[in-house]
């Protein structure tokens, strides 16, 4: 059975979602660490409304994911392929030992602060569209891109407040939803933001991969670290090419995506656009005896 790991986003977080990994060995030690940087108790924060602020979500999903992450590995599990979708491209990077923990959570808190810091857009979700119609829309209309393609069903739209109004009013869709973010990431707004996050990026030493990622810029296997770590940089203004990626990890013989994370999202958009893979879900300690 060839296995993919692949890890949910920013949308995924729920109250309550660090009880269900907080005994798991090393657990405590990595909330607190977290809490140390972020100068707040992100463990008490995962239980509440704060949850859903952006400069908290990226690190206590990091901290979530990549705990039972090592708690796979420590069962002597791994994947053929990982992936992850915008902040879970970086757990995909930690779980493929591109770099350790500490890294990735000062990665994390550098990132949710740039982008919680880059205001000024907005970002819509559409869903049950004509394609073509909505390329040719978004093309024509400036101030807007396609964030997220996630599904041929689904993206998420991402720019102007003014711009995303006009595309939505001009493409026919089933349902056109504003998202409750601060800014319009993965854009061109992000530009300032991943400026600086490159820099940060810098000084930071990758391993090559000791399993093959695919990234949100790009879909396709790498295990080249300084390639990983450009196409890392690219994220923040890029899309996330997450229906290529699905695609990927049909045409590499895939036959089971593994979502490790909280909620079932990427789980519930690769059924609906590859019925012939399986998947599963681990969001918890006791989900790890699958």
């Amino acid at each position: 059975m060839a296995i993919a790991w692949v890890f949910p986003g920013q949308g995924s977080q729920k109250p309550g979602m660090a009880e269900g990994v907080i005994d798991l060995p090393g657990a405590r030690e990595r909330f607190d660490r977290a809490s140390e940087l972020l100068g707040r108790d992100l463990l008490a924060i995962c239980a509440g409304a704060d949850l859903n602020d952006t400069r908290n979500t990226q690190p206590a999903l990091f901290v979530v994911e990549s705990l039972l992450v090592d708690a796979l590995h420590g069962q002597g599990r791994s994947a053929r392929l990982v992936a992850g979708h915008s902040l879970g491209e970086l757990v995909a990077l930690y779980a493929a030992g591109v770099f350790d923990a500490e890294t990735g959570l000062k990665l994390m808190r550098r990132r949710s602060e740039l982008m919680a810091a880059a205001g000024g857009g907005a970002m819509t979700a559409v869903m049950g569209f004509d394609r073509d119609e909505l390329e040719q829309a978004v093309a024509a209309t400036e101030g807007v891109v396609i964030a997220n393609d996630n599904s041929a069903a689904q993206v998420v739209l991402s720019g102007t407040p003014e711009a995303l109004a006009s595309v939505t009013a001009t493409v026919r869709c089933k349902r056109a939803i504003p998202l409750a973010v601060s800014g319009a990431f993965h854009s061109p707004f992000m530009a300032a933001a991943a400026e600086a996050f490159a820099a940060e990026l810098e000084a930071v030493p990758f391993a090559d991969a000791r399993i093959p990622v695919l990234s949100n810029a790009d879909p396709r296997p790498e295990t080249d670290a300084t390639v990983l770590k450009e196409r890392l940089r690219q994220q923040m203004t890029m899309g996330v090419r997450w229906r290529e990626t699905m695609d990927r990890l049909q045409a590499e013989g895939i036959s089971t995506a593994v979502e490790i994370g909280p909620g079932n999202v990427l789980s519930g958009l690769i059924k609906r656009s590859c019925p012939g893979l399986g998947t599963a879900q681990i969001a918890t300690a006791g989900d790890l005896g699958q």
